[in-house]
């Protein structure tokens, strides 16, 4: 059987993206052709809405892509230090699919290369305990020197003694 088809659901050479191809389909394959040759064939994917991708037909930038894994971004993070392979884990760890936090973790990292990793160690570390785990607040702290200045540390408060003051006898 011969027919048209999307190609939003068939992978085919990138080349060929956006060509008119006709498609063989049968229950178990389907075969892509342009002008009578064939230049894909796949086995059938019955989910709906599901995609078949061969690597192969990638560009060479996407196959490059398709490498990073979210342990390899976390353990670059660790290189620089434990605060950044944290905050990368938290980040990755936001999305559904760690695949699309990708960008945002290697804008993180890339940010070592402006900054220095001690910054950025120490730039992380501050968004940990912010809570603030993004990209753009690390991208903050740096920008605006943050991670420059010492923390203060906190001072043990004290309630002056008073004849207000109440102990634990007066309250039963």
């Amino acid at each position: 059987m011969k027919k048209r088809t999307s190609l939003l659901t068939n992978t085919v050479p990138h080349a060929l993206v956006s060509q008119a191809l006709d498609a063989r389909i049968t229950a178990a394959a389907v075969e892509l052709l342009h002008r009578g040759h064939r230049v894909a064939a796949h086995v059938r994917s019955h989910k709906a809405g599901g995609y078949t991708t061969v690597d192969e037909h990638m560009p060479a930038a996407h196959r490059a892509h398709r490498q990073w894994t979210p342990q390899r971004l976390i353990d670059w993070g660790l290189t620089i230090g434990i605060a950044t392979g944290t905050l990368i884990e938290q980040l990755l760890m936001r999305y559904k699919h760690p695949e699309h936090g990708y960008r945002s973790c290697l804008g993180l990292l890339s940010l070592a290369k402006r900054y220095g990793r001690a910054r950025l160690e120490a730039a992380c570390s501050m968004a940990l305990a912010l809570q603030a785990c993004h990209y753009r607040t690390v991208r903050d702290i740096l920008a605006n020197g943050r991670d420059l200045i010492a923390a203060e540390p906190q001072a043990h408060w004290m309630s002056p003694e008073h004849e207000h003051l109440r102990g634990a006898r007066s309250y039963h």
